[in-house]
């Protein structure tokens, strides 16, 4: 065996398994290589498009959240106002309320006053009565001295 024919033989196989690689097998590994970064490139940009969107859901979820603090603010503020104007109502209604029970209750105190003297008047007219008959020694008519009790009793 000739050393040169079997390098050249050698030479002409590899050549040969080149070309074959070339032609058959380079371009489906090309095509799955093309397909493969194409799916990479995909995979990168979704999780680009998913950082944006994390990054703005984050932002709509505070900015969500701000406006729920203020809103809460303001109905507790509102809560609050309402809570004042409720305890100066119920203190203006009490404060009526005790007004007319006073007014009432003065009303009813002159009543009884103005009872107790008109009794009292009648007491005293009937003991001035019977004073006046035991000073007589006799029995006053009544009926005949009404005016005169009248108009003692207007006296008194």
């Amino acid at each position: 065996m000739n050393i040169n024919a079997t390098l050249f033989g050698q030479v002409i196989w590899f050549a040969l398994f080149i070309w074959f690689v070339m032609k058959v097998v380079w371009p489906y590994f090309q095509r799955i290589i093309a397909e493969r970064q194409k799916t990479i490139a995909d995979g990168l940009a979704a999780a680009e498009r998913g950082r944006q969107e994390l990054e703005s859901a984050g932002q709509r979820a505070q900015d969500s959240l701000a406006e729920a603090r203020s809103r809460a603010a303001e109905v507790i503020a509102l809560a609050e106002k309402r809570a004042a104007e409720i305890v100066e109502e119920a203190k203006n209604a009490a404060k009526a309320e005790g007004e007319r029970l006073i007014a009432g209750a003065k009303a009813e105190v002159e009543q009884q006053a103005t009872r107790a003297k008109e009794q009292l008047r009648e007491h005293v007219a009937a003991l001035a009565v019977a004073g006046a008959g035991k000073i007589l020694r006799r029995e006053v008519d009544a009926k005949a001295h009404a005016e005169l009790l009248a108009q003692l009793k207007q006296e008194l």
